[in-house]
């Protein structure tokens, strides 16, 4: 029993000490082992740097620029209106009225079938029209002798509206054997011949509005409360090299993916010279905030304990132990939104060794690109 009892004290000293090597020193909190009395304290401060003692650590000047925070993301390009043509009635191709690769204006005709049919249909039911129109205007010259009923004359004015209706059918139909353009763009690749029979639904090319493209691509929830129409996005191609693409956020979907934890966003851009072509496989980068002016420390420097973070500043010959909040993350560097100043100098090596107030030697000052 004895000896587990000696057990049990020398784990929990050691796990104070651990606890103290770790977290304790860096806190400035006292040595457990003083407390306890297993340590003098003279002997306690002899393990630390004394005044004349300086630790030697590197450092490196806090750095000032703009700093953009941006989220990354992937997308699939399509024109902004985009439809395959096609036909609505069945007809021989009488004519083909357009190139491939041609640029078409809203109601440009494209193709026509065969409509000799029912212009001939058009041409009766004018000309039935044209009777009902005689008949009617015959009686109502003869309504002044009372040589026609009333009831003869409703019956001829009836008669004329049936006829005119019948009038706009066949026109209707006769326009159906013309397949348009229904919005201005870029028509592709012809689908049918002349002299070919199409039936209902057959296509004949597609059409892309292409002077602006669409890019539907996932955002995580996290970063849904900061998302917003408007918002600058830049898109890039392996297809293109470095050429960016810079357009905005014009749709944010209404619901989050329970399954992927992400918001769907649609954003357009310009495309002038028709360089992006729907189905392009884009990067995506949107720009959440910008700030000018900025505060970055090299990772290094970071000291984190807990759920808290620490750096380390020279100020005086001293190390002096700063809690600061972190914001963006760059390569290689950290943003730091508060705990230190723009003239500070923060160690990047030697930390382990560093207590708040040891004075400090200053063996090497890194020096970064400005960007």
């Amino acid at each position: 029993m004895r000896n587990a009892s000696q057990i049990a004290v020398v784990a929990v000293v050691a796990g104070l000490g651990a606890g103290w090597y770790l977290y304790g020193a860096r806190l400035g909190l006292p040595d457990p082992l003083v407390l306890v009395g297993l340590q003098p304290v003279a002997e306690a401060n002899a393990n630390r740097p004394a005044g004349g003692a300086r630790v030697q650590v590197v450092t490196a000047p806090v750095r000032q620029a703009a700093v953009v925070e941006r989220i990354e993301s992937i997308g699939t390009a399509r024109a902004r209106e985009a439809v395959t043509v096609t036909s609505r009635v069945s007809g021989i191709v009488a004519a083909i009225r357009f190139e491939e690769g041609q640029k078409v204006a809203a109601g440009d005709i494209l193709v026509e079938l065969d409509r000799s049919q029912q212009v001939a249909a058009l041409d009766r039911a004018r000309a039935a029209a044209d009777d009902a129109r005689t008949k009617l205007d015959r009686a109502r010259r003869l309504r002044a002798t009372q040589a026609v009923a009333e009831a003869q004359i409703d019956q001829l004015e009836a008669a004329l509206r049936q006829a005119e209706a019948q009038v706009r059918e066949a026109a209707a139909r006769v326009e159906e054997m013309k397949i348009i353009a229904p919005f201005s763009g870029r028509v592709g690749l012809r689908q049918v011949s002349l002299g070919a029979l199409i039936q209902p639904g057959t296509a004949v090319t597609t059409l892309d509005d292409l002077a602006r493209l669409r890019v539907e691509f996932a955002v995580p929830e996290v970063h849904v409360a900061r998302l917003a129409v408007g918002q600058r996005v830049v898109a890039t191609s392996s297809a293109y090299d470095d050429r960016r693409f810079e357009g905005e956020v014009t749709v944010v979907d209404t619901r989050i993916d329970p399954a992927t934890r992400t918001v769907r966003a649609v954003a357009e851009f310009p495309n002038p010279d028709e360089t992006l072509k729907p189905g392009l496989f884009l990067n995506i980068a949107l720009t959440l905030a910008e700030r000018p002016v900025a505060l970055l420390v090299p990772e290094e420097a970071i000291d984190p304990v807990g759920d808290r973070t620490f750096v380390f500043a020279v100020r005086d010959g001293r190390a002096v132990r700063q809690e600061v909040r972190l914001g963006t993350r760059t390569q290689g560097e950290v943003e730091v939104l508060s705990g230190i100043a723009a003239d500070d100098q923060v160690v990047v090596r030697g930390l382990q060794r560093l207590r708040n107030g040891v004075p400090v030697h200053v063996t090497e000052v890194m020096r970064r690109p400005m960007s």
